[in-house]
């Protein structure tokens, strides 16, 4: 099973010509949609649609929107037991999209920030599972799910996103490391490593524990490393419609991938298609593709070339 200690949000999801500049008001160019997110549940959705057995630990708001959260991922198939109730309402995010399909995001984390450690018992930390945390969480509550994990065999993956510095510590309790081109500039200027370079990034950050280090770059696709090896992978080819959900349904299909049995290279590979075909619904889980589609879609995308 794929444990998922992480965040859930409403979004509310706004087309834009262009992003505004400071002081100014940009109208949408279409009717606002309100839709279930959070990067946790994003990463949730994907790996249940992945095909891997889900559960979700986190805390939502005694609201509507928290309703609203666990009611839908109780319908994607998620187990909700581990979900707790704050008395802060449930987190909101903002989401603004262009018509490239790029976005800007301003979150309200609100009862993300109480989900505790605690939530999740000491038996589902074992070989058999897979822990899955992102940074929109109390940072020193998910760092101890993944120490946890660590400790009792559980595979470990955190996508550290948000930006944040990671201290070399939580780096040794983990299995996988994920994140994205701008979030790695922000990993290795926390970390001391003078790059820029993502091949650079990977290596280093692989080199400082028994871990794989995976850099989505968008279109680009994603470089990683683990030991002396290095690969890359492309993107698939898609006309975008919004990006908002690719970084999570990465996250979630790697993670099913490797619960499925995968190698961690095939994982990836598994990972950046389901990514693409992600870009082709207007918001975040609504886009997130069933594993039929991504098996079907798997041979439009080259295999991981190991440069290294």
């Amino acid at each position: 099973m794929i444990i998922v200690f992480g965040s859930m949000n409403i979004d509310l999801i706004m087309p834009v010509s262009h992003f505004p500049k400071t002081g100014e008001t940009v109208a949408c160019t279409a009717d606002y949609l309100s839709r279930t997110g959070g990067k946790g549940a994003n990463q949730a959705v994907a790996a249940v649609r992945a095909g891997a057995k889900v559960a979700m630990a986190g805390k939502v708001g005694d609201d509507a929107f928290g309703r609203r959260s666990v009611n839908n991922l109780k319908t994607q198939g998620v187990w909700t037991t581990g979900i707790g109730i704050s008395e802060r309402p449930t987190g909101c995010a903002t989401i603004a999209v262009n018509m490239k399909g790029a976005n800007i995001i301003i979150v309200a984390p609100g009862a993300n920030l109480d989900a505790t450690s605690d939530q999740l018992p000491d038996e589902v930390f074992n070989d058999k599972n897979v822990i899955l945390c992102q940074l929109e969480t109390d940072y020193g509550q998910t760092f101890d799910v993944l120490k946890r994990g660590k400790q009792n065999g559980a595979t470990t993956i955190l996508n550290a996103s948000p930006s944040a510095e990671i201290p070399a510590e939580v780096i040794a309790t983990l299995d996988y490391l994920i994140v994205n081109e701008v979030e790695s500039h922000q990993l290795a200027h926390g970390l001391g490593i003078e790059s820029e370079d993502p091949v650079t990034i990977a290596k280093k950050v692989a080199a400082m524990g028994d871990l794989a280090c995976i850099i989505t770059l968008e279109e680009k696709g994603a470089v990683a490393a683990r030991g002396a090896e290095v690969y890359r992978v492309g993107a698939l080819p898609v006309e975008v419609v919004d990006s908002t959900g690719a970084g999570d349904a990465f996250c979630g299909i790697f993670a099913a991938s490797l619960q499925a049995g995968n190698g961690w290279v095939k994982a990836m590979h598994v990972a950046s298609t389901g990514a693409g075909l992600a870009c082709l619904g207007l918001g975040a889980q609504a886009g997130m593709p069933a594993i039929d589609d991504i098996q079907a879609n798997l041979s439009r995308l080259p295999v991981p070339e190991k440069i290294s």
